[in-house]
């Protein structure tokens, strides 16, 4: 009778450890890798006599899938010549041909949209062709070659230049979507491949004030006098460790100058908490690029010191309030900056944190999506009027099962509005109709302006409907209809998209 009933146990015993391993979604590994490049155009003489060439500096992450092909997105900007503020977006797509175990042959292309700074880019679509040799060290890999650039859509800008990248590796970890507001006990995971130490990662919205400084001019050589641009934007961070993190920030103008500024700031930042826990001080300091809507920036590099000072309001939600500087290495612009942020902290892909406060896992949706524009009859400043496309990427933070946080951003790339471009954030409704189908409704709202379209001092809103149909477990092809409308301009359009949309969840302790 013992013996049966220590089998019993037993069996019971192994069962229920069986079920904590299987229940506990599966773990799944996308390689990837981040890539800084950098290219020098040779300029055509159109409005500049003797132009420089542009310094175009890009930022790319790529999906690597089988057999060594890979795609991603990638967002470039001017930082030497004299076009800073001319940015573009794009998409990424290669393959790498290994001739030993690390040396390779990189063979790709990138297809965008974008321009800016009164250069010469057409509609502002474009081709970005190339074939690099690179060698793999430890923890990174360069490499260098041929590129071609063509902004063939009525552009000028166009020809052959050698090229030169860093990647690294970044990989991440996910579940299946459908495992999306699923939650655990951590205790239940011991058994699960999730058994890894957590990342530290944050996500902020922002607003922040450029009070223009000293002897900034406009492109015109006209001193500011005490101008002040706003901007909306976004930020997110990695943690490398307990103190140290790298940063991505994003700004376009909605307010106080002509629209069209935008910024963006790669960098490093030290973070230190006190209070236990509730109050954070960071400083941080990024290189980047930024111009447009007049601001003279030159080549357009900038720098960005800063101190931000943030407190705990809700869980792991911070109000943050930060004061810096936006300069130009030469001081030619300078401007001082404040700004208050909403930010999200996320302890991610792990189970092992020296937190332990943390007793579940949550897993969260998070949707990117790659889409096409079209704007009807988008109504102009001074050319006359026509259809607008754009290329325009969006991320989806799922916040329940049905409302979601967005942030996009968008470029031109046809309709004789190169320089257009688009911030924008808000919130939707996701409303599933079966397994296959989902409708949804969103309001975005931010900045946008350039290119010669009415957008005033850059404030629009954008309303839309949609549908999403599933293809795959991580793919489903996405269309939208809505409209647009500008504050202050004559913008007002219908409007409507199609793209494909990528949807994977990810395991955040609470």
């Amino acid at each position: 009778m013992k013996k049966f009933k220590f089998l019993f146990t037993l069996l019971i015993s192994s069962q229920f450890l069986f079920s904590q391993s299987e229940n506990f979604p599966k773990k799944n590994t996308q390689k990837g890798f981040a890539k800084i490049d950098f290219l020098s155009i040779e300029m055509p003489i159109t409005t500049i006599p003797n132009e420089p060439n542009m310094g175009f500096s890009g930022i790319h992450y790529n999906l690597i899938l089988k057999n060594n092909f890979y795609t991603g997105i990638g967002l470039y900007g001017s930082i030497a010549g004299a076009r800073g503020g001319f940015f573009t977006l794009g998409v990424n797509a290669g393959l790498k041909k290994y001739l030993s175990d690390d040396f390779y042959i990189d063979s790709g292309f990138h297809f965008g949209g974008g321009g800016g700074a009164g250069a010469p880019d057409g509609g502002g679509a474009f081709i970005l062709p190339h074939v690099n040799l690179g060698y793999n060290f430890k923890n990174f890999s360069v490499n260098t070659g041929w590129s071609y650039v063509n902004f063939f859509d009525k552009g000028a800008i166009k020809g052959h230049q050698l090229n030169f990248g860093l990647e690294i590796p970044l990989n991440f970890n996910y579940a299946d979507y459908s495992y999306n507001e699923s939650e655990f006990p951590l205790h239940k995971s011991k058994k699960s491949d999730w058994k890894n130490k957590t990342n530290r990662f944050s996500m902020m919205l922002h607003i922040n004030n450029l009070s223009i400084k000293g002897d900034s001019q406009n492109i015109n050589g006209i001193k500011y006098n005490g101008e002040v641009i706003r901007l909306a934007g976004f930020e997110i961070a990695s943690y490398m460790n307990k103190n140290w993190f790298g940063f991505l920030k994003v700004d376009g103008a909605f307010d106080g100058i002509d629209a069209g500024y935008m910024d963006v700031f790669l960098g490093a930042g030290y973070f230190f908490s006190l209070n236990r826990n509730k109050t954070n001080i960071l400083a941080k300091f990024g290189i980047g690029a930024g111009g447009g809507g007049g601001v003279d920036t030159r080549g357009g590099v900038l720098l960005y010191p800063d101190l931000s000072l943030e407190h705990k309001v809700f869980n792991d939600i911070y109000l943050s309030v930060n004061k810096g500087f936006v300069v130009s290495p030469d001081s030619h612009f300078t401007s001082s900056s404040f700004g208050l942020g909403l930010k999200y902290y996320i302890e991610k892909d792990g189970i092992v944190t020296k937190n332990k406060n943390y007793k579940k896992g949550k897993f969260k949706g998070l949707e990117i999506i790659l889409k096409q524009d079209l704007y009807y009859n988008a109504q102009r400043t001074t050319e006359p009027t026509e259809n607008l496309h754009q290329i325009s990427l969006q991320v989806n933070l799922d916040l329940n099962k049905n409302l979601y946080l967005s942030g996009q951003t968008s470029f031109a790339n046809f309709g004789n509005a190169g320089a257009y471009a688009e911030g924008i954030v808000g919130v939707g409704i996701k409303l599933p109709f079966n397994d296959s189908t989902t409708f949804f409704t969103q309001f975005l709202a931010g900045a946008a302006g350039g290119g010669f379209i009415s957008t005033g001092e850059g404030l629009i809103i954008k309303p839309s409907i949609g549908i999403d149909y599933r293809l795959s477990s991580t793919l489903s092809l996405r269309g939208a209809g809505g409209y647009i409308m500008a504050k202050g301009g004559d913008l007002s359009s219908p409007f409507v998209n199609l793209g494909i949309k990528y949807n994977i969840s990810f395991l955040k302790l609470k």
